[in-house]
């Protein structure tokens, strides 16, 4: 916005000198359409620079959850919020997506540390609300209402929230355990994430 207040000062600096010449030479009317012209070509260049500054800021992303986001098993390098930001920034999106995963955590712990995890600036948050309430002999009804809570803080700051919790999960994305998620899911989840990000960067490039 700097540079909208930036134009706006020119603009009415240019402003207060055509007044000055249509005072001094009232007789020259070839000046107004000049002048018009000028100071539509000045806004038009301010709308220019200002869209090309809002182009030019990255794209935030912070994926808050458990292990799973975390990248237990398989490293934090493999896990599917780097690899969004190595898929995202392959399609020429200046992406930075920050792990916000913290192992064991439950949606109580998630919404307890929003603020603190999802910093100003950010755009997109990834919420993985994971499966340790209920391991942990937590409630259907409690976790849903945490991760109704935590979607509506992140909205009432602007923030777009993309929750993937999906009701059934392939076999085939689980490591031995049978609880946390092998490379290929991390690679797949990163896939289908990407997808939905294209949207989010045309809308914030926008003015």
């Amino acid at each position: 916005m700097k540079w909208l207040a930036y134009a706006e000062t020119v603009a009415e600096e240019v402003a207060r000198g055509y007044e000055l010449i249509k005072d001094s030479e009232p007789d020259a009317p070839s000046r107004d359409c000049t002048m018009a012209f000028a100071l539509r070509a000045l806004v038009l260049t301010a709308a220019l620079v200002l869209s090309s500054v809002v182009e030019a800021a990255p794209l935030n992303i912070v994926a808050i959850g458990a292990s799973n986001t975390a990248g237990w098993g398989v490293g934090s390098q493999n896990a599917f919020p780097a690899q969004l930001q190595a898929l995202l920034r392959k399609r020429g999106i200046d992406a930075n997506v920050t792990n916000a995963g913290v192992p064991g955590d439950v949606t109580a712990g998630m919404l307890r540390r929003l603020d603190s995890a999802v910093p100003a600036g950010t755009n997109v948050v990834i919420l993985q609300p994971g499966s340790n309430d209920l391991r942990f002999f937590g409630t259907k009804d409690h976790r849903a209402a945490n991760i109704a809570a935590m979607v509506s803080k992140l909205r009432a700051r602007g923030i777009r929230v993309i929750v993937y919790d999906p009701k059934e999960i392939p076999a085939g994305f689980y490591q031995w355990d049978g609880i946390h998620f092998n490379a290929a899911a991390h690679a797949k989840i990163a896939a289908t994430l990407a997808s939905q990000f294209a949207g989010a960067a045309t809308a914030r490039s926008k003015p």
